[in-house]
């Protein structure tokens, strides 16, 4: 069977700021010609994916690209190649942004983290994510969107009852709300109520949501490619900070990596009941954070940061689809490739956002395509 007789889904995690890596993993995509027919996500992943099947394929990349912008907060010089200054770079506009928010994204919200005073009522969320609302009803168009071009998965969790709920564009209307639900991580984001039921970011239990689409087993043959963004692989930590980033790396990428697993048992067991089934081809594309990012990566929003991982995408991307083989190789019905970068501290070693295919010229929004160098090697260390 052929390439373009595959299905094709996408599957995005989420991430918050490490999310512009998706965009870059779809440009590529998108520059090859590979259309997918289902998109899911979850926080940073379901707004990536709105925008994708909100849009007409020639804007997406584009909307894309006017998300980041907006988002990216751009804030004294530009960074040097030196690992020790990028860092304090980074951490800087970390904390500006948990300072004064993103005006695209999120803001302040009363009585927030001021509510841990004895004297000042309860609250259930440091910051308000309202702002997306209207950032998605600009660059969304949902009545595209439920049309049913692109079939869209939204992941969410029951904050009662800790049960995974998803929103599928083939069974209902997806509303702005319904993303915004996704996004909620606790305790930085409010839960949403939806139908009366709370909701919040999926991302504590699955932050990359792979069941929706081997729910069931699909009926034709399939190309999944999942854009991951912390990786369940890196050295060993020398730093609080390191520490600290890997216990939240640890976190967000061992559901993906237990059910990728589980995937791989229940395909065996296909393979021996019916060996002339439809195939799988799992791609995961697995962001790996360079030296210079730290803990709160996921809300640096730095310009260098942000193209950094634009660039990593479709770096990642590339490699991946080269590393595609034929559907079925050697008769098998499951096959997972994946693009897991080294995890190194010496100097010398690839990874730099530089290093291998760029983004077209013009792509990516002027704001942070000239941010300065960036240093992509896995750090061991921390300022």
């Amino acid at each position: 069977m052929t390439e373009h007789t595959r299905d094709l889904a996408l599957v995005f995690a989420g991430g918050n700021a490490v999310g512009s890596y998706h965009a870059g993993v779809y440009e590529t995509l998108h520059a090859r010609g590979h259309r997918p027919g289902w998109v899911v996500g979850a926080s940073i992943g379901a707004v990536t994916a709105a925008i994708i099947a909100g849009n007409a394929p020639e804007d997406r990349v584009a909307k894309l690209g006017q998300f980041w912008e907006e988002a990216t907060l751009g804030a004294g010089p530009s960074p040097t190649a030196l690992l020790k200054p990028r860092q304090v770079y980074n951490g800087l506009h970390a904390l500006l942004a948990l300072a004064w928010g993103r005006p695209n994204i999120f803001r302040h919200r009363l009585p927030g983290l001021w509510s841990a005073l004895p004297w000042m009522p309860d609250d259930v969320a440091l910051f308000d994510n309202a702002p997306l609302l209207r950032t998605l009803t600009r660059l969304v168009d949902f009545e595209r969107l439920n049309r049913g071009d692109t079939r869209l998965t939204v992941a969410c969790v029951d904050i009662e009852s800790g049960e995974e709920v998803y929103f599928d564009s083939a069974r209902e209307a997806i509303r702005p709300e319904h993303i915004l639900a996704s996004t909620a991580l606790p305790p930085a984001f409010p839960p949403v109520e939806i139908d009366g039921r709370v909701l919040c970011d999926a991302g504590y239990t699955n932050n990359l949501p792979l069941d929706p689409v081997f729910a069931t087993e699909p009926e034709r043959d399939l190309l999944c490619i999942a854009s991951d963004l912390f990786s369940p692989r890196a050295p060993r930590p020398k730093s609080l900070d390191a520490v600290l980033e890997r216990a939240n790396d640890l976190i967000f990428a061992s559901a993906p990596r237990r059910t990728i697993a589980g995937l791989a048992r229940t395909y065996d067991l296909r393979q021996r009941l019916d060996p002339t089934g439809p195939t799988v081809t799992l791609l995961h594309l697995v962001h790996q954070a360079g030296a210079d990012q730290l803990a709160a990566k996921s809300f640096d929003f730095s310009p260098a940061s942000i193209r950094d991982r634009w660039a990593a995408g479709v770096r990642d991307a590339v490699d991946g689809l080269r590393r595609l083989p034929a559907p079925a190789p050697d008769g098998r019905r499951f096959t997972y490739v994946a693009t897991h970068r080294p995890s190194v501290s010496d100097p010398a070693s690839p990874g730099r956002a530089e290093d291998g295919p760029t983004p077209r010229p013009g792509s990516r929004p002027d704001r942070f395509a000239d941010a300065g160098p960036g240093t992509q090697r896995r750090r061991t260390g921390g300022p």
